[in-house]
């Protein structure tokens, strides 16, 4: 039985970063880091953070989202109405001119 020779290289191989601190729960020892194309990517094990780095080694942000690249076909929210009944204060009376 013949295994495909690419199949190593399409699944890429993460390994720890020893003294890494998570930028979102500071855990230290639970990076992990490995390539897809060239372009670096971490995690955290700990409380999943994830992140890709660019040529310098700093976070790519991500796209904030906006009215123009969030889908226009997602129906808005309902308005949920309430009643409200006001009862007049007794202690303003009105003076008969």
């Amino acid at each position: 039985m013949n295994i495909p020779s690419n199949t190593t290289e399409t699944k890429a191989k993460k390994r720890f970063i020893a003294g890494a601190v998570c930028p979102a729960c500071e855990a230290i020892d639970g990076i992990r880091m490995w390539e897809v194309d060239g372009v670096p990517h971490r995690d955290c094990v700990h409380c999943g953070y994830s992140d890709t780095l660019n040529a310098d080694g700093n976070t790519v942000p991500n796209e904030i989202a906006t009215r123009v690249n969030t889908s226009a076909l997602q129906q808005p929210k309902k308005a949920q109405g309430q009643a409200l009944q006001f009862f007049p204060n007794p202690k303003l009376k009105k003076e008969d001119k």
